[in-house]
């Protein structure tokens, strides 16, 4: 881990111990912004030698939350979906992606995927990060190759969660 990754998950500890709520998030938020466009940092953890689609890069070992490096090739667009007990940032590094915020009007229950409705769409360009608290509802969509840090409150490798739809 580079100095400043190491730098980037000390301060995110210091906000997200005194604020877990959505002051701190934003903080994060924030915090994350020149990273993701500094071109030493994204060369190192999002650089051509970096293909995975999900690489954990750092995960504090006494609040839980993880720091990623995503690479996406391509098209891709994912359904509606909240990140079950857990908040998420997303920031971007390179390429863009169009993100859409959904309101719910039906849980999920029964095994039946719960029902959303869109609220909003807006363009995440390089440079640009947004905090979804715990239950915002988001989709994102790709149309070519994109590279994001992402957040995740804890680590959600393998955590369930529940599905929607558009109404």
């Amino acid at each position: 881990m580079d100095e400043k990754l190491e730098s980037f998950a000390a301060e995110c500890h210091r906000i997200l111990k005194a604020d877990p709520g959505p002051t701190g998030l934003e903080a994060v938020c924030k915090g994350l912004e020149p990273l993701l466009v500094d071109a030493d940092f994204v060369a190192t953890y999002l650089g051509p030698d970096n293909d995975a689609t999900r690489k954990v890069l750092y995960e504090d070992s006494e609040l839980g939350f993880c720091i990623l490096a995503h690479v996406f090739k391509g098209t891709n667009e994912a359904p509606p979906h909240d990140h079950g007990p857990s908040w998420a940032i997303y920031g971007q590094a390179a390429g863009e992606t169009e993100m859409t915020e959904f309101d719910m009007i039906a849980q999920p229950e029964g095994g039946e995927p719960g029902r959303v409705t869109a609220r909003k769409t807006y363009v995440l360009k390089p440079g640009m990060a947004v905090a979804y608290k715990v239950g915002d509802l988001h989709s994102p969509k790709r149309e070519g190759e994109t590279r994001l840090i992402r957040l995740e409150g804890q680590n959600l490798e393998g955590v369930k969660r529940d599905k929607y739809q558009l109404a």
